[in-house]
């Protein structure tokens, strides 16, 4: 196999990370909402865990892009 063909491969399996954290974001916002109409009392004290969510899985799909930029340019 020709190694820029397996870099372009390599590439795009490691950006799909990506939209799996598009994924991952629309589920948890989706739940949370589900949540907070069912119960809005309890949806505060959530907010927090939410966040975190939302900051962990946006940082995995930033590191999931980084790595296929990475291949794509620097090797």
């Amino acid at each position: 196999m020709d190694p820029a063909a397996a870099k372009m491969i390599g590439a795009g399996l490691a950006a799909i990370g990506t939209g799996a954290a598009g994924i991952g974001l629309g589920t948890l916002f989706g739940h949370f909402l589900a949540g907070a109409l069912r119960n809005p009392s309890a949806a505060d004290g959530q907010r927090g865990t939410l966040l975190l969510g939302f900051a962990l899985t946006e940082a995995l799909g930033i590191f999931a892009l980084l790595i296929a930029l990475l291949l794509l340019f620097a090797f």
